[in-house]
């Protein structure tokens, strides 16, 4: 026979299931269900604290217990195996921990929430965050980080502003991030690429734009790129700093998976910069919570008033409960411990990944091997195009990325697909890449008119 608490579980769970029970419903008191099942209020304090570990709700001191979310059914989810979604794996999130931040902050800073707080970002955030970045060898100081509503922010604001080197045009690695190009394309700022692969960027080839093409900054992402996951070596970091001071370049650095680097030998662009040459963005999106909205930048100083004028036209300053919460979060420790977590686990998953593609893709397909991040890329046989796979796994709730939206024009590839591990569970993993090698097989033996052997037909 089950514990009581366990059977007070599964009543709550059976009533979030049939939707009796909604986001932010209150659920009843201790008291009443010690009532209605006969039972202590520690039985029912101990379901309610297990249902809370599974953050499907949360408490609010004198007032109740409330729905986190809505309910979703765990056979729905697992009939979707989704290498899509970037955003970080849910079941890793730490609701309830920063519910007690976002308390706190209220109790700290309501009256910043109500008037304008400071335009740069809340100093002590600053401060906190000027903490944390030594741990990624990235030593600045609070009056040189501005505090954005997410590193997207950031990017549309460096795109559309004046650098001091007083030149227009911009470089970014082939391919990259989309939503960059999608500022570039809005801004319809002059841009120039170069090509990346697992193998890096010919420096050659760099050092030629740089001397030639009035270049404003070259936009990278040094570790766990998007969307090959390829990570620079240090002697190359070195190297495109120094070329960048050679030329008069700025470099903006979008380090936004750096803290799930393995390497701990591993360093950024910032810290071989001797003359404020990196701009340096650490986005909290990705490993923590997205609906956060919270990134910094380390600026140059003399970019800091012209960056400030710009962001004062978009948003004035970025949520001041957002900010207060996440320095609270930072202080007390509790982010250090649950980068641990989630270090592992998108490691895990990674290695995962990688031993299915090598396992199961065909022998004519090609994948990076990243030692960690969220991305892996494949590069699929010459007959067989992103948009065939992703239209046909789809049909299977199989989800992946087309990455053609991620090249310029010129640069683009039709064949490039984006895995990411992020939301995917990891048992999962085989049975999509099985799904995803037996497409790949069957397209290319379409076009290639063969029958193929131990294909599955969908």
């Amino acid at each position: 026979m089950s514990p009581k608490y366990i059977k007070i579980m599964e009543e709550i769970k059976l009533r979030l299931a049939d939707g009796s029970l909604i986001a932010g419903s209150k659920l009843p008191s201790v008291r009443q269900l010690s009532e209605d099942f006969s039972c202590s209020k520690n039985t029912v304090i101990k379901a309610y604290s297990e249902l809370e570990k599974e953050h499907l709700i949360y408490s609010v001191p004198k007032s109740g217990y409330y729905v986190v979310n809505e309910f979703q059914n765990a056979k729905n989810e697992n009939e979707v195996i989704d290498f899509l979604s970037a955003g970080p794996d849910k079941s890793i999130m730490p609701y309830v921990e920063f519910q007690h931040c976002m308390n706190q902050a209220i109790e700290q800073y309501k009256e910043e929430l109500f008037t304008y707080s400071d335009q740069q970002g809340l100093y002590s955030l600053r401060e906190q965050v000027v903490k944390y970045l030594r741990n990624l060898q990235v030593f600045t100081q609070p009056e040189r980080v501005v505090v954005v509503s997410g590193s997207q922010q950031a990017l549309n604001l460096l795109v559309s502003m004046p650098f001091p080197n007083g030149k227009d045009n911009i470089l970014i690695e082939q391919p990259t991030y989309f939503g960059f190009i999608e500022s570039i394309n809005l801004q319809q700022a002059n841009t120039f690429g170069i090509e990346l692969s697992m193998e890096g960027i010919d420096l050659d080839r760099l050092e030629y734009i740089f001397r030639n093409n009035d270049i404003k900054f070259f936009y990278i992402i040094p570790r766990f790129h998007n969307p090959l996951g390829h990570c620079y070596s240090n002697s190359e970091k070195k190297k495109i700093v120094e070329l960048a001071e050679k030329y008069d370049v700025y470099i903006v650095e979008d380090d936004f998976l750096g803290d799930l680097d393995p390497n701990a030998k591993s360093d950024p662009l910032f810290s071989f910069d001797p003359s404020g040459r990196v701009i340096y963005i650490k986005s909290f999106s990705k490993i923590f919570l997205p609906g956060l909205r919270i990134a910094t930048v380390v600026l140059p100083t003399l970019m800091i008033n012209n960056f400030l004028r710009y962001k004062f036209s978009s948003d004035f300053n970025s949520s001041a409960l957002s900010q207060g919460a996440l320095e609270i979060y930072l202080k007390n420790g509790m982010f250090t411990s649950h980068l641990k977590k989630v270090k592992e686990v998108y490691r895990t998953k990674m290695q995962t990944l990688k031993k299915a593609c090598d396992l199961l893709l065909p022998a004519n397909t090609h994948f990076s091997k990243p030692t960690s991040g969220f991305y892996l890329s494949i590069s699929l046989p010459e007959h067989v195009t992103a948009k065939q796979v992703v239209h046909m796994l789809n049909e299977q709730h199989i989800y992946v990325d087309d990455a053609s939206r991620m090249f310029l024009p010129e640069y683009k590839k039709e064949n490039l697909l984006r895995l990411s591990i992020s939301q995917v569970d990891e048992s999962q993993i085989k049975r999509g890449i099985e799904q995803l090698a037996h497409c790949i097989a069957l397209i290319d033996s379409r076009k290639n008119h063969i029958a193929p052997n131990n294909v599955l037909l969908f």
